[in-house]
């Protein structure tokens, strides 16, 4: 589908803030290095599962809203709901903005009620997957109408928001409006799709374009020359877009 600029988030969120790095690294260490390189071009952090098993994840998560970032804990809790539910619970109040979880109906129940001012965004289907990993795992589906189904129940339910790939964004902003956050992950360079783990992805001005409210990059800048500037390369490409829209 091609870009809609009229798509365009129309939420209250300042440019810079738009954009969340994904720490997805081995080591705290590694992790602190990264973040006093990017100094002030990054003003939001994804802490994943490999960094929590470091022992570390809580630590990091002090450290950074002690330090004025904002951070997104993406755990994808998926339990049985009184164990997502006690989950959540845990992670509220510690100063985390978003949290993810990936269920049925009755896991992101559970998550909502906890939730406290911790915004839940359930997980459609992840950008690693595409329709033949889809029916690799027994369903005969297609992927933007099952996005579109389980985004719609998330925010009947009471979820903030969603992590969708941006192929799946449009849709979500023409059926639902601006009723959700759509978090758009796999954020690659349109010469660069697709060169690793990722299937589904786009760059950083179709993402807007189809409605993402943030966007998730990692290894495109993780993995850069000198990280800073590349983080301030997109955060130009955000301002302008978002400037040009204005």
């Amino acid at each position: 589908m091609p870009p809609d600029s009229g798509l365009l988030s129309r939420k209250p969120i300042d440019a810079a803030d738009r954009l969340i790095l994904a720490l997805d690294m081995a080591s705290a260490e590694e992790a602190r290095a990264l973040i006093r390189t990017l100094g002030d071009s990054v003003r939001f952090y994804k802490l994943g599962l490999e960094l929590f098993m470091t022992g570390d994840g809580f630590v990091l998560l002090d450290e950074l809203t002690a330090a004025g970032k904002a951070v997104f804990v993406d755990l994808k809790f998926f339990d049985v709901p009184r164990t997502v539910a006690a989950a959540v619970r845990q992670l509220r109040g510690r100063g985390a903005a978003f949290a993810t979880v990936h269920g049925n109906d009755s896991i992101l129940e559970a998550a909502c009620a906890e939730k406290g001012d911790l915004k839940i965004l359930a997980v459609t289907v992840l950008t690693s997957l595409d329709r033949g990993d889809m029916e690799d795992l027994g369903f005969q589906t297609d992927i933007a109408a099952l996005v579109l189904s389980r985004a719609r129940r998330a925010l009947a339910i009471g979820c903030d928001g969603v992590i969708s790939s941006g192929w799946e964004a449009a849709d979500l902003r023409r059926d639902l409006g601006d009723r959700l956050l759509v978090v758009v992950p796999g954020i690659r360079p349109a010469e660069n799709r697709p060169a690793d783990d990722q299937k589904r992805t786009v760059d950083v001005e179709d993402a807007f374009r189809h409605g993402a409210d943030y966007i998730v990059v990692g290894r495109p800048i993780c993995g850069a020359a000198d990280p800073r500037a590349e983080a301030e390369s997109y955060q130009h490409r955000i301002a302008v877009l978002f400037a040009d829209a204005g």
